[in-house]
C-alpha cells in the first residue's frame, strides 16, 4: 500500500483489487492531516495487506481522533479494530444503520461512537467537515463528506473507476488514464456498484449533485478512483448520463465452469 500526499493536509493510502473481466479498481483511504487528525475508511480487509503499518508511515496512529466510515462494507473497514486499538483516543464518524449492520458481524464499541448524518457537520479543530449523500452509492449508509476548509470532496465509492492496470489504479493523478478511459470506465463502475440507476426518476437523481454543483470541489477523492483535481465537472456530466444504464451482469454458472476447465492440466480426466 504506497502512500503519497495529494495536497499538504491530505494523505492519499492507495490499494487495489483486480477483478477479472472488470479491470483493478482502487481501494482507497485518506489521511487527513487536521489539528484533529481524520482517518477516512480503512483498508481492504485481505491477509496480505497490513494496512496499520502503512498508516504508521504516514502518522502515529495514536494521534488519530476521528475515523470516519463512510460505509460498513468490508473494503472500507478492514482495518478498523486494529486502528481503534492502536488510537485509543479515536472516535468513529458513523450512521446509526450502519452500527446496526456491523453488530451482525462484530459490534463497534458504543462509547467510540459519533453519529452524524448527512447535511450534519463535525469539528475537527481548524476545520469542519459536511457531510452529504453521494449521487451514486451501494450502501444505504453511505456519507461522503466536504472539507468546508479547502473545499476537497471526499465521495466514498462514488466517481469510482475500473482501470486496466495497477499502476493506473494506483496513479497519483486519475487524469493520466485519459478522459475517454475515464469516462467509459466511470460508467461501468456505476453500472457495477449503483445498478439501481436503471430505475431512477432522471430529475430527481439530478437534484442530488446539487451539493456538489454549489460547492464545486476542486479535487475530488473516491474510495475507488484515484485523485481527480480539476476535472469534477466533466465527471459530474458522466454520472448525469446514468439514468436508465443497464447494470452489469457477471459471469454465470457455465462461464465459470469454462473458466475452472481451462486450469485443468492437459489429459487429466473429465469429472
Amino acid at each position: 500500500m504506497p502512500a503519497h500526499r495529494v495536497r499538504p493536509d491530505v494523505t492519499v493510502l492507495s490499494d487495489s483489487l483486480e477483478v477479472p473481466g472488470i479491470g483493478h479498481i482502487p481501494a482507497n483511504a485518506f489521511v487527513l492531516h487536521a489539528e484533529q487528525p481524520v482517518v477516512v475508511d480503512t483498508g481492504l480487509g485481505l491477509p496480505d495487506r497490513d494496512y496499520l503499518a502503512t498508516l504508521s508511515a504516514v502518522l502515529d496512529p495514536a494521534d488519530v481522533r476521528w475515523i470516519w466510515l463512510t460505509h460498513p462494507d468490508r473494503d472500507h473497514t478492514g482495518g478498523l479494530f486494529a486502528l481503534l486499538s492502536a488510537a485509543p483516543k479515536a472516535r468513529v464518524v458513523t450512521t446509526f444503520m450502519a452500527v446496526g449492520i456491523m453488530s451482525c458481524e462484530r459490534p463497534l464499541p458504543l462509547d467510540r461512537l459519533f453519529l452524524l448524518n448527512p447535511g450534519q457537520s463535525l469539528d475537527v479543530g481548524d476545520r469542519t467537515l459536511t457531510g452529504f449523500r453521494p449521487p451514486l452509492f451501494d450502501n444505504p449508509c453511505t456519507v461522503g463528506f466536504f472539507d468546508d476548509s479547502t473545499g476537497v470532496c471526499f465521495s466514498s465509492d462514488c466517481f469510482g473507476a475500473p482501470l486496466p492496470t495497477q499502476e493506473a489504479a494506483q496513479a497519483p493523478d486519475v487524469r493520466e488514464v485519459g478522459a475517454e478511459t475515464l469516462h467509459d470506465m466511470q460508467l461501468l463502475w456505476a453500472s457495477v456498484d449503483s445498478p439501481w440507476v436503471e430505475n431512477v426518476d432522471e430529475k430527481r437523481f439530478l437534484d442530488t449533485f446539487q451539493p456538489l454543483r454549489d460547492r464545486e470541489p476542486e479535487l475530488v477523492l473516491s474510495t475507488h478512483l484515484p485523485p481527480a483535481p480539476g476535472i469534477t465537472g466533466p465527471m459530474l456530466a458522466t454520472l448525469g448520463s446514468t439514468p436508465g444504464l443497464a447494470p452489469f451482469t457477471g459471469p454465470d454458472q457455465a462461464a465459470l465452469e469454462q473458466l475452472l476447465a481451462g486450469f485443468e492440466p492437459p489429459g487429466a480426466p473429465a469429472p
